[in-house]
């Protein structure tokens, strides 16, 4: 396979501009992982605005559904995890039970919506954050 090269330049809301250049094997992998180190690096913004739970906010003022989904952004940013990963982390974070089949439930409506994806067979299914970059304007270039 030939080398080829990748720039992704990102412009965040206040017009900064961040670059980053990849030369080598590119791969879907690799490209993914490039997004995620531009993102952890503060080139973009959150995909959604800010949909964590805040102290004020009353846990019965959201669906479960969007517990889970603020739980996911808070304990699994760029991790794959299981819906055994979040049962409990979800009791914990907000003092309330949620059955293990609940949690499957959502987690496959939000890989339907594309919020999440996920790999492995039926009975160990492991699921991740999808990248998204709707807020930045995103140019990249494989040369």
């Amino acid at each position: 396979m030939a080398t080829r090269k990748m720039r992704v330049e990102v412009f965040d809301g206040e017009g900064n501009k961040y670059t980053v250049s990849f030369e080598g094997q590119i791969s879907r992998e690799k490209a993914i992982r490039l997004l995620e180190l531009v993102e952890l690096l503060g080139g973009v913004p959150s995909s959604e605005g800010n949909v964590a739970v805040t102290q004020s906010t009353s846990n019965n003022d959201i669906s479960k559904y969007e517990r889970v989904r603020a739980l996911i952004r808070k304990h699994f940013p760029l991790v794959w995890f299981s819906s055994r990963d979040v049962q409990p982390v979800y009791e914990q974070e907000y003092k309330e039970l949620i059955s293990l089949s609940t949690v499957g439930t959502y987690l496959a409506r939000m890989t339907d919506k594309g919020f999440l994806v996920k790999v492995g067979s039926p009975r160990s299914l492991k699921y991740k954050l999808t990248i998204s970059l709707p807020q930045a304007t995103l140019k990249h270039q494989i040369l």
